[in-house]
């Protein structure tokens, strides 16, 4: 049965539920059911998403990354190259077999884009002769296709946007340097952009990327104690190098393979955002990422007063966006005032103003936070002056707000039972307990609780290393590692 419209199920109740509720009410996205595993991202989520980009972009930008677009179709014979990479990747591809109504021969067919390793790797071997054409930075905005049995909005679908980073370097050490720049550049925008404490830290090597020497992420905490991989910047060696012959003659003039770097986040941040600071009335969103910061709502009630209120309501939008803010003003006739509060409140916007007769003849208006303080008059002489600072507490009130919540959901364990009275049933929290460090101990603990390990912290990211014992075999450990259940 369908939802009813405008009803959002309780985060407690059921918070899958919850989480489609927020989507649809807040007009984000919908599911292309007609192109089955994909979806629509409507102009508000895309408009998030494109605040995202916009942030992204000019950080990489900063770090001397330039952009660039590669096919979206990409020769099978190029996924084949490097054998961890195809084994990984094998069971999401989706492979072009006909083209003008014709099957292409065998070795012809061309798999679409689930990353773009490889066929940059072809490119970077016809651009990089000497040492002096490194290091190559490149990054890409596109799209790309993993085919998914089980998707959920921005999560996980079967064509999603992204950007991913691709570098050449001379030395390994500048390889791993520029892995962990990119790694705090999604740190520092995760957290101060998007309000979303992380943990940093480096994948086990069965969760490390298909053939990569390593893979560094960072993972969040949603509000229902599950962690969501919000980033990953891997360090490729010289594999890909290898694959396709990406050489280069060093300041020895020898000649050896490139060190490479890839790094990605996709709109699974949107998702990610949604999770972390939303609630049961809607969407919340931080103000960094608000593609309407301020929504001014006018209010009349005789025609009279019609032209005399959106005469001022106008005034002050113009006011506003003289100063930067993202303002919009909601003139829209057939709706009342009731309606498009609730409307504006499904979509996350950070404060509303209430704009009417009496507000204009008494020199005031009413403030609306979508968070905190109930409803307050303040001057109209004051408003653009104070609207900045009102955002940024905003801002700031929900990274402390969800850096109190991750605190109060992670805990230490050292024993089995503890740690399966952690993740029983379908919960959740950031468990930190002591691992052997093989794969079998790894798969056993999924396969019983469905927690997997989300990371090894990087130091000053988790609890110091100490030694201890594995917390389901009893075997020597050197630290802890970060357990959670995940998206």
């Amino acid at each position: 049965m369908a939802q009813e419209k405008g009803k959002i199920t309780s985060q407690n109740e059921d918070f899958p539920k919850w989480y489609q509720d927020v989507i649809r009410e807040g007009d984000l996205a919908e599911a292309a059911k007609v192109v089955k595993g994909c979806m629509v991202i409507k102009p508000h989520g895309f408009a998030i998403w494109e605040k995202m980009q916009a942030d992204l972009d000019r950080r990489f930008k900063e770090t001397g990354h330039q952009n660039a677009y590669f096919p979206l179709l990409i020769p099978k014979s190029f996924i084949t190259k490097e054998a961890e990479h195809v084994e990984g990747f094998a069971p999401e591809l989706a492979i072009v077999t006909h083209a003008g109504g014709k099957q292409l021969e065998q070795g012809e067919e061309y798999v679409v884009r689930p990353t773009s390793e490889t066929i940059i790797g072809h490119f970077f071997a016809k651009w990089i002769e000497s040492y002096r054409d490194l290091p190559l930075l490149i990054n890409q905005w596109a799209n790309v296709m993993r085919w998914e049995l089980h998707t959920r909005l921005f999560l996980r679908t079967t064509e999603f946007l992204w950007q991913e980073g691709h570098t050449a370097h001379a030395s390994h050490e500048e390889a791993l340097e520029e892995v962990l720049r990119i790694l705090n550049i999604y740190a520092d925008f995760s957290e101060s952009v998007m309000a979303v404490p992380v943990i940093r830290g480096l994948k086990t090597e069965s969760e490390r990327f298909a053939g990569a020497l390593a893979t560094y992420t960072i993972e969040g905490m949603m509000r229902d104690g599950k962690a969501l991989q919000m980033g990953t910047s891997h360090d490729l060696g010289q594999n890909f190098g290898r694959a396709f012959d990406v050489t280069f003659q060093n300041e020895a003039r020898q000649m050896d393979y490139v060190w490479q770097t890839s790094w990605g986040v996709s709109t699974r941040l949107v998702g990610g955002l949604i999770m972390t600071h939303s609630d049961d009335t809607g969407l919340i969103l931080p103000p960094a990422l608000a593609p309407i910061q301020v929504v001014i709502v006018p209010i009349w009630s005789k025609n009279r007063d019609k032209t005399t209120v959106l005469e001022s309501a106008e005034q002050l939008l113009k006011e506003l966006t003289a100063e930067g803010i993202a303002a919009k003003l909601d003139d829209r006739d057939g709706k009342r005032p009731g309606e498009k509060y609730f409307e504006w409140e499904r979509k996350g916007v950070p404060i509303r103003i209430e704009l009417g007769p009496r507000d204009i003849a008494s020199g005031q208006a009413m403030i609306k936070q979508r968070i905190g303080e109930d409803k307050r008059a303040l001057q109209r002489d004051a408003i653009v002056a104070e609207i900045p600072g009102l955002l940024t507490a905003l801002q700031n009130v929900l990274f402390d707000r969800a850096v109190q919540f991750q605190k109060e959901n992670t805990v230490s364990v050292d024993t089995w039972d503890d740690f399966l009275q952690v993740f029983k049933d379908n919960q959740s929290k950031f468990t930190w307990a002591h691992w052997d460090g093989t794969g079998e101990t790894e798969a056993v603990i999924k396969e019983e609780t469905k927690a997997t390990i989300r990371c090894i912290p990087l130091q000053g990211w988790g609890p110091p290393p100490e030694p201890g014992v594995c917390v389901k075999t009893g075997n020597p450990s050197k630290q802890r590692v970060l357990f959670a259940k995940s998206y």
